[in-house]
């Protein structure tokens, strides 16, 4: 991929004298510089946005929509510290026949992407639970395929110590069923992010993330004997 759009060292840098400086005054005072790296990372996420939507239908209507605001909710956190020292953002896609989305974090020494179902509700789990003891192998197929274990390495997320209410801790499918949270994660390093291969690399991440939304997503739209519950 051709790619003249890249994430400056300055960019990074910004966060790093946020995170020192992290009040109103010292912000509004350096709020050109917030607006130009701002205008950096909007940049970079919307040349990613077009790219991932040739092969996914997304709801974002830009870059600039899918950035996250720099400003924290400090209303009921014991932090309060009034900005994030991170650049943030995602991708959600269209209709619910598509669930999930792409997130990205973009902090020096702490960058990352993203997709994960990090709290299902009651009826997604029980769902998904079923379909895990009913026919495992599409799940655990994905979860070893190499271009999942060479992006993401293992499927995270919070699981309980023992069988779930209903399942015996011995079902062939039990390592699948603990899980309470499902996240994919690929981190990159400072100089992988002001790559100019950057952007080809977060493209690339993503679209090793669509078997797992695509599965995601299809399970949660039908019921166990595969029709639609849209």
């Amino acid at each position: 991929m051709k790619n003249e759009i890249i994430i400056p060292k300055s960019s990074l840098d910004f966060l790093t004298q946020l995170k020192e400086n992290n009040n109103k005054p010292w912000f509004e005072a350096n709020k050109p510089n917030y607006l130009k790296e701002l205008n950096h990372i909007e940049t970079f996420a919307d040349a990613l946005l077009q790219e991932l939507s040739k092969t996914d239908v997304l709801e974002t209507a830009s870059g600039k929509k899918s950035v996250y605001r720099i400003y924290r909710d400090i209303r009921f956190s014991k932090d309060k510290t009034p900005f994030k020292n991170y650049w943030g953002g995602s991708f959600t896609r269209a209709t619910k026949a598509r669930r999930g989305g792409y997130y990205f974090h973009l902090e020096k020494g702490n960058s990352f992407f993203a997709a994960a179902f990090w709290g299902p509700n009651a009826a997604d789990l029980k769902r998904l639970r079923s379909e895990f003891a009913h026919d495992p192998e599409p799940m655990q197929k994905i979860l070893k395929s190499k271009s999942f274990v060479n992006t993401f390495g293992t499927l995270q997320g919070e699981q309980l110590k023992t069988a779930p209410k209903g399942y015996d801790v011995n079902h062939k499918a039990i390592d699948l069923l603990r899980y309470k949270q499902f996240l994919i994660m690929k981190r990159f390093t400072d100089e992988e992010v002001l790559s100019p291969l950057f952007l080809e690399q977060a493209l690339e991440t993503c679209k090793n993330m669509r078997p797992f939304l695509d599965y995601m997503s299809e399970v949660l739209s039908t019921d166990i004997n595969g029709a639609s519950v849209l």
